[in-house]
């Protein structure tokens, strides 16, 4: 059976069918932008926390890196309640919107909390010489911004891998609707419930593809490619 439904699922690959690669351009999409999103003002945010002395510093951490592991589906639900009570009239339900909001406060944390992590190990020796050379705060961050930047590219790589995986969320706030709001994630997950193991299977090689080219990045950032 699994030979089988690997078999039909390479022929349905390469048949080029028009909604499964609807889909997967959907899903990419909404992943990009959500992760383009939350890196923009996570790399920002992470890098002020990092560098800033305030009182309640320590707990926002712990806040943030709490949130680093949130449950989708739990981030869903907040979304869920946010988008059909105090913002109920802007009609996101059901929406593509709802699903780009829902990964977006997904990958942030994960994107601040690296940030942060990745900062505050190599800030101090930089921000010192910054200091001494009389660099004002703005050419602080610029300059820490440069020196982390294989960090950041490690965080956005994770924060989209994270978004692209992510099935609890978009199926709440998405509703999983043909043609519509329905990605690589729900799409397995409908299949595998009505017995079509063949689609669920090309969907899985699909997200095995891209999860091979994410690592072999990530290898590459840390350094450890392997031959």
């Amino acid at each position: 059976m699994i030979i089988e439904s690997t078999m039909k699922a390479v022929e349905l690959l390469f048949s080029f069918d028009s909604e499964i690669y609807t889909i997967i351009f959907l899903s990419l999409a909404i992943s990009l932008l959500a992760t383009a999103t939350a890196s923009f003002f996570g790399t920002i945010l992470g890098i002020l926390i990092s560098i800033s002395d305030f009182k309640l510093k320590r707990f926002t951490k712990k806040i943030v890196f709490t949130f680093m592991g949130i449950p989708p589906v739990v981030m869903g639900l907040v979304v869920l309640l946010l988008i059909t009570g105090p913002f109920d009239g802007m009609n996101l339900l059901f929406t593509k919107s709802a699903m780009y909001i829902a990964q977006t406060l997904l990958v942030l944390p994960i994107i601040v909390g690296n940030i942060i992590i990745s900062s505050e190990k190599t800030q101090k020796k930089i921000l010192e010489t910054a200091t001494t050379l009389g660099a004002n705060k703005y050419h602080k961050i610029t300059l820490l911004i440069k020196e982390i930047k294989p960090f950041i590219l490690m965080s956005v790589i994770l924060g989209f891998s994270r978004a692209l995986s992510e099935v609890g969320a978009v199926m709440l706030v998405g509703g999983n609707i043909k043609n519509d709001t329905r990605v690589m994630t729900t799409y397995i997950a409908l299949n595998n419930s009505m017995g079509e193991y063949s689609m669920s299977i090309a969907m899985g090689i699909i997200l095995l593809l891209i999860a091979f080219v994410l690592h072999t990045l990530l290898a590459r950032f840390r350094g450890d490619f392997y031959d």
